[in-house]
């Protein structure tokens, strides 16, 4: 049978991923990973190896199955994806008002901003930096000019995170940061799971002269493990219509402006 992945050879963070995605609906054998992602079976279990040292998939005997995090835990990249989607959609049309032709923006990683990335066919002449390995997917075939951060793979966000991430990030001037969260307080600002990628969310913001926070209302007054930055690093939040009154009221003493998608477009 011919796999789906047969026109090209697959890098091994590439393999990974496509391996976690597939047991996202439980045991898959390592025949029909194998068979899958058109590669052979010895190269199946070293990926599986490799994931299972990290936490992410759990061996059985010829096979593999997911692990799953607690309720608080950070679920899989496309189990993100499909939560909420809606709103993801408004947030992201929304965030597109403040994306200008020739503009230089930094795409983060997270669903949402990948929602984002999607739409970006509809501006001219851009300048895109991101640390997401799903946003470049999208935008490698466009006009635009894309910029990828280097650093560590991390696989369940798909990005490119950790120190090394900065080298790059000290030679840019990004004029609109797009960022994603897991977790956000108005006291601590975003958080997310992984020290590595709360550092490089914390650098981005930090040479980025404005900062656009684009996220449901699943996300606001929740923290996560690590912090990132501090919630003045923040000038705007783009959430749906849910976000609680309360937790607006707070951002706006804080100059942090909050814009539900279900109002009206604003003139920048």
């Amino acid at each position: 049978m011919k796999t789906e992945f047969a026109s090209r050879k697959l890098l091994s963070p590439e393999r990974e991923q496509l391996i976690v995605d597939s047991l996202a609906g439980g045991i898959r054998t390592i025949a029909e990973l194998s068979e899958r992602l058109g590669v052979s079976e010895a190269t199946v279990r070293r990926d599986l190896q490799s994931l299972e040292e990290r936490n992410l998939v759990r061996r059985v005997h010829g096979g593999a199955e997911p692990v799953r995090q607690g309720s608080k835990g950070e679920l899989l990249f496309n189990e993100k994806t499909s939560l909420h989607a809606s709103e993801k959609e408004l947030i992201a049309q929304r965030a597109m008002d403040f994306i200008h032709d020739n503009d230089a923006i930094f795409l983060d990683g997270g669903s949402t901003v990948l929602a984002l990335a999607r739409k970006l066919k509809e501006r001219n002449n851009l300048t895109i930096v991101t640390n997401s390995l799903m946003a470049a997917s999208e935008l490698m075939e466009t006009s635009h000019r894309l910029i990828l951060l280097g650093g560590e793979f991390r696989a369940r966000s798909r990005t490119l995170v950790g120190p090394l991430t900065s080298r790059i990030l000290d030679s840019l001037a990004i004029h609109t940061a797009f960022m994603g969260t897991m977790g956000f307080t108005a006291e601590a600002g975003i958080s997310t799971s992984d020290p590595n990628e709360a550092f490089t969310k914390e650098q981005v913001m930090r040479h980025s002269s404005r900062v656009v926070l684009l996220a449901d209302s699943s996300k606001l007054g929740s923290p996560s493990l690590a912090g990132s930055g501090k919630v003045s690093d923040i000038d705007i939040i783009i959430t749906d219509n849910n976000v609680l009154p309360e937790l607006a009221a707070k951002l706006a003493k804080k100059h942090i402006e909050v814009i539900r998608t279900g109002n009206m477009p604003e003139k920048i």
